[in-house]
C-alpha cells in the first residue's frame, strides 16, 4: 500500500498558487491550438479562427464541467457555500458536463463560421481525450475521486487509513489508450464524424466499466456517472449503426 502524500500545488508565489489541476487545463488548450494549427487547412480556418475556436472550447469546458459537477455531484455542498462554485482551482469538474460544453462551444463556432462541425469534432477528439487523461493525473495529485476499498498490492491510502483502488490512474490509462487508438485511425479516410462518435462510444464504455472501481453512491446499481455514460453508449451506437455502416465495415476489414 502507498500513502498518498502528493502536494497538489506546483508553485506558491506569495498568495498565488499554481496547481497541477489548473496547469492541465493550460496544457490541454495549448495542445488543442497546436493540433488545430496542423489541421486548420483541412477545415478552412485562419490562424485567428483557431484561437477563437479554442476560446469557445475553453468557455464550454469550464462552464459545462463546473455546472454538471455542481448540479449532479455536490449540489447540497454548493447550495450552502455558493461562492465556492468559482473556486475552480480546488477541482470539481464533471467530465460529462465538459463534453457537453465542448460540443456546444464547437457547434456554435462552426455554425457561425459555416464550417463542418463533424470534421472539427473528428480533429479535436484525439487531443481532447489525451488532455482528459492528463486531467485524471491532476485528480490524483489532488487526492480526489478515490476508488473502492481493496486488498490489491498497488492500493493507495488517500488519508482515511483505507486501502483503495487508484481509480483515477486507471481512468488516465484508459483515456491515453483510447486517444492512441483513435490517433492510429486518423490516417484512414472515414465519413465525417466517425472518429468523434467512436470516441464517445469508447469513453462511455470505459467510464461505465471503470466506475465499478470508484467509491460512489449508486442508484439502481449504477452511479450518476455510469448512467450518463450509458446514455453516451446508446446514443453513439445508434448514430454509428444508422449513419456509419460503411465506415464500420472499413474499420473491421
Amino acid at each position: 500500500m502507498w500513502v498518498h502524500n502528493l502536494n497538489p500545488v506546483l508553485l506558491n508565489l506569495g498568495g498565488l498558487e499554481i496547481r497541477y489541476y489548473g496547469l492541465v487545463y493550460v496544457i490541454g488548450f495549448i495542445l488543442s491550438i497546436v493540433w488545430l494549427m496542423h489541421y486548420r487547412r483541412e477545415i478552412a480556418l485562419k490562424k485567428d479562427d483557431v484561437y477563437d475556436l479554442v476560446f469557445y472550447l475553453m468557455l464550454g469546458v469550464i462552464i459545462g464541467s463546473r455546472l454538471f459537477h455542481v448540479v449532479f455531484w455536490e449540489f447540497d455542498y454548493y447550495l450552502l457555500e455558493p461562492w465556492k462554485i468559482f473556486y475552480l482551482w480546488e477541482g470539481g469538474m464533471a467530465y460529462h458536463g465538459g463534453l457537453v460544453g465542448i460540443i456546444v462551444g464547437a457547434w456554435w463556432f462552426c455554425k457561425n463560421k459555416k464550417i463542418s462541425f463533424l470534421k472539427v469534432a473528428d480533429i479535436l477528439t484525439v487531443p481532447g481525450i489525451l488532455a482528459l487523461g492528463l486531467g485524471r493525473l491532476a485528480n490524483f495529485t489532488n487526492g480526489e475521486l478515490v476508488g473502492r476499498v481493496t486488498d490489491v498490492s498497488w492500493c493507495v491510502d488517500f488519508g482515511d487509513n483505507l486501502c483503495r483502488h487508484p481509480y483515477v490512474i486507471y481512468s488516465a490509462l484508459k483515456r491515453f489508450a483510447i486517444g492512441g487508438i483513435l490517433w492510429s485511425l486518423s490516417s484512414i479516410k472515414f465519413k465525417e464524424g466517425f472518429i468523434f462518435w467512436c470516441g464517445v462510444l469508447l469513453m462511455g464504455i470505459g467510464r461505465l466499466v471503470l466506475d465499478f472501481y470508484r467509491e460512489d453512491i449508486l442508484y439502481w446499481g449504477l452511479s450518476v456517472g455510469q448512467w450518463m455514460s450509458l446514455v453516451m453508449i446508446l446514443v453513439s451506437l445508434f448514430v454509428l449503426v444508422r449513419n456509419y455502416k460503411i465506415s464500420m465495415r472499413k474499420l473491421f476489414k
